[in-house]
Order: C-alpha cells, then structure tokens, then sequence
C-alpha cells in the first residue's frame, strides 16, 4: 500500500512549540484522511527547528464508491419539507429522486446517491493546503510581498518549501501537486544550513531520512536528546566531572540543533560563590549550557559548564566554547552583584522603622530588611485582598495556632510521652518559629536575585535567612511553605514548614472564596486547585487530623480585607463560609488525589455521603491529659487526638460537625472499607444490604408505612429475631469503634451482620398481609441501613 511523506520546511521554529505542532499536524493530516474516506496503517511525526515531517504508511490508493439511500418525505408533504430534502440530499429537481411505497405509510421521497471513489493523491492535494492555512499555531508572521494581501498565508516563521511524496515501495513514489502562495510542492529538501545548504531529491521516507543525516541533519528528536545527553555524560566524565542532567534545558536544547555538538567551556572559580542554583539558572536561562559538577561533589559545581553547537567547527570549537564562555562570565558577574547586593544594607532603613516595629524585625539583619520594605511600600496581594504585608499578619498569626495545635498532636501521635511543661515549652517554641517563619516567608521577594529569577523565590530565602543566623526550621519553613508545587513535588515534614505552609495555603483558599474569585472549568489564575491540593496533601502524608470548617470560619474572621460594615454582617458571611462549597471543593481535590492512589471512586463517594450527615462531638479540643505523674498515658489510653486549632472555638464543631470535615479521617475510612469489601463477608454484607436498601427505597417511594422503632413482639421467625439482635450489637460496637476511629473494628462490628441478614432474606417475607408486621420489618430493615450508614453509603457502592 503507498505511503505519504510530507516535509513542512520553514526559518527557525521556536523550540517550545516544536514537539506540539509535530503532534497537530499528525492529528489534522490523519483525521482528514479518515473523514476523506482513506484508511492508514500507521503514522509518526518528526521534527528539527527547520522542519515539521510526517511519515504515514499503508495509505489506501483510493477512497471506496459509496452508494446511499436518503429517505425523503411523503410524496404528498408540503412543498418547504420537499425543498429541504432536496438541499439535504444535494437535488436539483424533486425528478432526481425515486418514489418508494409503503403500504402503511403511502408513497414517498428517496434519493439515490453515488459517489464515486477519489485517488488518495486528489484527496492530499486538497487537504494539506487547507491544513497549512489553517495551522494552529500559538504565534504566526506573515513575509514578504504577499503579506500586504488579504488572506495571505500565516506561519510561524517563514515558510520555504514544501515535501509531498506518495506510491508504494515497489513503485516510483508521485509528487503530490499543489500551491499554497507561490510554495508549490515537491520531493526536494534541504540539508544542514551551513553543512549541507544544497537541495536533496528524495523518493520516501527510508531515503528521506537518511539523505538527511548525511546532510547533517538529525530528524528524530528523541534521538538528539540522546546524542546530546549521552555526549554530555562522556565529555564530563572524560574532564573527573559529572553532569548535572535537566530533562526540560535538554528537551529544549535539542529543538535549537539539526546537528548537535556538545562542547565544553568555563568560567572563573570566583564566581563558584555565588549559590549553585543561581549560577545553574544563570547559564540555562541565558545560554541554554548545563553546568557540572566534581564526582561525588553533592550539591558542589565546578567551574565548567557544556554547550551543544549546531556546527562542527574546524578548530574543533574552540571559539564557540571562548565565545559562550564570555557571555557566561558577564552573567555571573551580574548575578554575583545580585547576590552582594541582598547581604548588604537598604538605603532607605530611616523609613521601614514602623514596619520593623509592627512586625517584630530587627533592622540590622538583611532580610529582616527586606521583609519590612516589603510591607512599608504596600505592594498589593490581590486588589480585594490587601497588600503583602496585611497577608504576612494574617498567615503569622494563623501559623502560629497552627504550630501550637501541631507540638499537641504530633506528640500525640509520637507517643515522646512529655510532660505536660515539657510540652507547653516545645508547644512556645514551635509557635515562636512558626510566626517568625511567616514573617520572613514573603521577604525574599524583594530582593535582588529573586527579581530576576523569581522561580528562586524561597530557596534564596532560605539561604538568606541561614546567613543571618536563623534557626534552621525557620529558614527551611521560608523555602518549603510554597511546597508542594505540584502532585509529583514532595511535601513539607518539618513542622514549623507544615505550619507556615498551611496557614499561607488556607488564607489564600478562604480570601478568594471571600471575594468569590472561585476556580471555574478550566481556569485556575491564582492556583486555587493546587493549593488545594497542597493542604490535602500536607494533611495526609503527615498523617494530621484538623477539622478544616472551623479554621475557614476563623481565617475569615481575622481577614483585615473585609468591611465589616458590610451589608452581609459578619457572622452571616462567616456561617456561608461554613456552609459554603470551599469543603466540597477540597473534597474534589481529595478525589483527584485518592484516585491517583488506586483508590475506587465509589467508597469515596459512599464515605462522603455518610459523613455528611452530623454527628455527635468528633471535632473539639479533645488535647491528651497529663497523668498525675506528669506524663501522657501511653496512645492505647489517650483520648482522641486534638483536631482543632487551640486558638479557634470549636463551637460549631462539637455538635452537628460533619465527619467531612477531617480529610486524613476520610482516608482512613475509605482504606477500612476497600479492605473490608474485599473479604467475602464484606461482599456478601454488601449484596444484603443494598437489597434492604432497595426494598425499603420502593416502599418509601409508595409511602408504604414504616414503623418509627422495631417492635420484637410483632416477630413471628426466629431470622427476624436474631437480625435484631445482630443489629443491636453492630450498632453499638461500630459505633463505639467509630468514636475511637477505630474503622478497622466498625467495619469488622459490621460483618456480623452477614449470616444474619443472609437467613432474614432466605425465611422471612417482608411485605407480610399483615400491615404491623409488615412496617416492623420494614423498620428492621431501616436499622440495618443506619447502622451501616455509620461507616458509608452503601448504596453507592457498585457490585
């Protein structure tokens, strides 16, 4: 079967959209082919930074005849049906069409249609122009004369040629034929720029791509990344050095050559004062090189740094290594400046005394410094939201709770059996670093090296704030407070990190939700999702329990954005807080983030629709107490851990406070209820149990009578009573099991329902004659509904 080879060459294409636009012309090409009535039988894309290329094999010769029939109305319809179905079947005349009789319905209208098959080669010369036409690039130019018309052809650079091929491999392949703005097709290409600038005539693509590399052209893209990684590697090692691998500057670096080169260039040791990663960024951001560095060296970087040429040079590249060397040096030097400049300090110290004072700052400290720059020149947050400054209040004093809440139920969980005053002393010091952390956080923004490379924004602080002498929790909270930037990042551990990364997260969610700047389909512009995510995260992998309804409510009350003289009072817009979708949409990251762990979506749902119903006094300031020896009890003997903030009430949360409110219990009650449905009393309490519930959904739909309680006396089997009694006792246990959130145990209370509920359904009829017994047992089957209810929604379990 023939094969199609089309080459789009043009002027530079910029190496982020390269891989993408390989992939469109894929799809558009092929989708087009499909939609003509072709087949294929394989495709692949390929590109260079001067070429778009598609290879597609097993192309069908010609698209098939098609025969079709197009019923029309009754032939005594209306003359506007008849005119429609003479446009929609493509008529002239109503005498083009046949006249079909049905004995039922009477006679009426049916086109006959044939269309013959066209060559593939006919297809291709119409479809590719409009493709190229109509290209999707993110940026386009129009050239040349031709660029003052109408219409006139866009790409994204200069396009020069265009490679159309299409036969078999046992015939000579044809050129495809067309124009597109004086760019008429061909089976001519063009080599290496400097290498090899002459034209090449080529058949197909086994030809194609071999010319090409003799050319001095690599088509494959992943193959260049190999050249150069595997270069790289050989050439730092063949110098004692290791190279320090970066899959994007190597993804882009291979879309900047046709021919790869890797060469070696270096700079002065001075400059290795500078931290490694602003010296890494400086050479990748603005010479695209890799840095290296000494073998077994950490985080060390030697002073030779690898650039990939698109050139064999004669001198072997000598004068591209000295050339890029120079552009390298007069960088660092700037970056060198940058990072004097934020150790030394500001001129202006005589007007950020006020800050200083507001913020507990100590002038004499650099960053110190800049912190109170930041909040003397209000740079705005959000319009709505206040500045940087107002923020840093906020986020001090909710990651100061935060801590103090943490040093409770991390030593809870730790079993460090403190005393109660060793406690309140590590209790003082978490919350000392954790407020003093968040007022540092957002200093680094303002310096130097941060401004010109923001992505440093918290490792500079952090090593800011190790040189100024800060405790080193501190200065590790200053960096891992933006964490986790995305699923794949690791979260922070620390917890005076976990603290200052909370209250940023939880400020940031319930301020937007504040001012209604919600996440809506695809667009997050402030990353509301991620960070969302982020505190799912924090909380899990830390293993935390924090009942995040109150701590909305509360964000929302210290908010120094708001006017409280509104319309809507205070306590009316802290309650729609509450009771707003901002859990909901932490139960949507939650999903997203449970999923990605295996985990099935329906216990999730059947956990949540259970834990939205309100339960008694699970959130609370529940703290572990001391005995009279001054110890904690070991953790079989505690109480619950703390799940409140200490400085938040918890008013609204120890009664009719949903289950929903604690993500890490969810967790754990989905894992309890994966587990427990994978044993075959699980199975079979399920099978059961759905059955009540459905038998009891079609008598409540009928509004059938069902008895308020279980009465024994009306039982007349032996099943009915002992499900009673099973249900009593799983009732009770579970939920005994459920206030030590032990859900292991609930769900372990629950399979004794099993052989119960299985005899009740084999012995007894529900809908007995008798209306009494009838609503009895129909209340038996309502308590083995709430009792599972305790733990999920069994209904939305599938199976």
């Amino acid at each position: 079967m023939p094969d199609l080879l089309l080459e789009l060459r043009s002027e530079e294409i910029p190496a982020r959209m390269q891989r993408k636009a390989a992939g469109d012309l894929r799809k558009m090409v092929t989708d087009g082919l499909v939609e003509a009535g072709l087949t294929y039988e394989a495709a692949r894309e390929y590109w260079t930074p001067r070429r778009l290329a598609l290879d597609i094999r097993g192309v069908t010769a010609r698209s098939k005849d098609i025969n079709e029939e197009i019923k029309g109305p009754s032939t005594k319809a209306p003359e506007q049906a008849v005119q429609g179905f003479l446009r929609k079947a493509g008529l002239s005349s109503i005498a083009e069409a046949h006249v079909h009789a049905d004995p039922k319905k009477g006679d009426f209208y049916v086109a006959h249609i044939s269309k013959p098959g066209r060559a593939a080669e006919a297809i291709i010369a119409e479809l590719v122009p409009g493709i190229i036409r109509g290209f999707p690039w993110p940026k386009s130019m129009r050239w040349g004369p031709a660029s003052a018309k109408p219409g006139s052809l866009r790409w994204v650079r200069p396009l020069q040629s265009i490679l159309c091929t299409f036969g078999p491999e046992t015939e000579e392949p044809v050129v495809v034929d067309f124009e597109i703005d004086g760019i008429r097709s061909g089976n001519i290409t063009y080599g290496h720029r400097f290498h090899a600038p002459g034209a090449i005539t080529v058949r197909r693509f086994d030809d194609y791509a071999a010319k090409l590399e003799a050319a001095k052209v690599v088509l494959d893209a992943d193959r260049r990344k190999q050249i150069i990684l595997a270069d790289g590697r050989n050439l730092a090692f063949a110098n004692g050095l290791d190279l320090v691998e970066d899959e994007g500057l190597l993804e882009e670096v291979s879309g900047l050559v046709e021919w790869p080169v890797v060469l070696m260039g270096e700079f002065e040791q001075d400059f290795l004062a500078i931290p490694a990663e602003v010296i890494r960024l400086t050479i990748r951001a603005n010479q695209k090189c890799f840095v290296t560095r000494p073998h077994g060296a950490g985080e060390e970087l030697s002073n030779r740094f690898l650039l990939t040429a698109n050139i064999e040079a004669k001198d072997g590249g000598k004068e591209i290594a000295h050339g890029n060397g120079k552009v390298v040096r007069a960088r660092l030097s700037d970056a060198l400046y940058f990072w004097k400049t934020d150790q030394g300090d500001l001129p202006d110290l005589d007007q950020l005394q006020a800050s200083a004072e507001k913020f507990g700052l100590d002038l004499k400290k650099p960053l110190d410094q800049r912190m109170a720059r930041l909040d003397h020149l209000g740079v705005t947050f959000h319009a709505k939201l206040g500045t940087q400054g107002e923020r840093v209040e906020r986020i001090k004093r909710l990651a100061g709770e935060i801590a103090a809440f943490l040093s409770k139920q991390l030593n809870f969980f730790d079993g460090k059996l403190l005393s109660a005053d060793d406690l309140n002393v590590e209790q003082k010091y978490l919350r000392e670093r954790a407020e003093r952390a968040a007022v540092l956080a957002k200093a680094d923004l303002t310096t130097e090296v941060v401004g010109e490379f923001p992505e440093l924004q918290g490792a500079m602080g952090r090593k800011y704030a190790l040189l100024q002498g800060e405790h080193p929790s501190v200065a590790a909270a200053i960096e891992e407070h933006w964490k986790p930037q995305g699923p794949s990042d690791r979260v922070p551990t620390d917890p005076v990190s976990i603290a200052v990364a909370l209250a940023d997260k939880l400020d940031t969610l319930v301020g937007f939700w504040a001012i209604d700047e919600k996440p809506t389909g695809s667009k997050d512009p402030y990353a509301l999702r991620r960070a969302a995510l982020g505190v799912t995260r924090i909380l899990i992998e830390n293993g935390i329990r924090l009942a995040l309804t109150p701590v909305f409510g509360t964000v929302y009350e210290w908010a120094n954005y708001l006017d409280k003289n509104a319309v809507t009072t205070l306590e009316g817009k802290a309650e729609q807080i509450y009771r707003s979708d901002l859990l909901t949409f932490f139960h949507d990251r939650l999903k997203v983030y449970l999923r990605d762990q295996g985990a099935r979506h329906d216990l999730i749902d059947a956990v949540l629709a259970a834990g939205s119903r309100p339960i008694f006094s699970l959130v609370g300031e529940m703290s572990a107490k001391p005995t009279e020896g001054g110890a904690v009890p070991p953790s079989s003997q505690r109480e619950a851990p703390p799940s409140a903030l200490p400085g938040i009430s918890p008013t609204r949360g120890e009664i009719g406070q949903s289950q929903n409110d604690d993500l890490l219990q969810i967790v754990r009650r989905v894992e309890a209820l994966g587990s427990f449905l994978d044993t075959e009393d699980g199975k079979n309490l399920l099978a059961g149990t759905k059955r009540a519930a459905n038998i009891l959904a079609a008598e409540e739909k009928k509004k059938t009578t069902i008895a308020e309680t279980v009465e024994p006396a009306l039982f007349r089997e032996d099943a009915e009573k002992a499900l009673f009694a099973a249900v009593n006792q799983a009732e009770r246990e579970a939920g005994e099991a459920i206030r030590n959130e032990d859900f292991s145990a609930a769900m372990l209370a629950l399979s004794v329902l099993r052989e119960p509920v299985d005899s009740f359904f084999e012995q007894v009829l529900v809908n007995d004659e008798d209306q009494a017994v009838r609503a009895n047992r129909l209340a038996l089957l309502a308590r083995i509904r709430a009792a599972t209810d305790q733990v999920a929604d069994f209904s939305k379990i599938a199976g």
